[in-house]
């Protein structure tokens, strides 16, 4: 899988998956080998950032 450059873009599809398939971003990261520092920066420059009890992303 690639993941979307935009970060609006990334937002959909991460939370998505997260929703639909993976218990949290660590297990999505190495099920779909990402780093997930990496998304968690993309994502923070657009206000948002992981929360792990809803897992997903969600502003700050």
């Amino acid at each position: 899988m690639i993941l979307p450059s935009d970060p609006f873009m990334l937002l959909s599809v991460v939370n998505t998956k997260l929703r639909d398939f993976y218990p949290s971003l660590e297990a999505f990261a190495e099920g779909e080998d990402f780093s997930a520092e990496e998304i968690e920066e993309k994502l923070l420059k657009i206000g948002y950032v992981y929360d792990k009890k809803l897992n997903r992303f969600t502003t700050k």
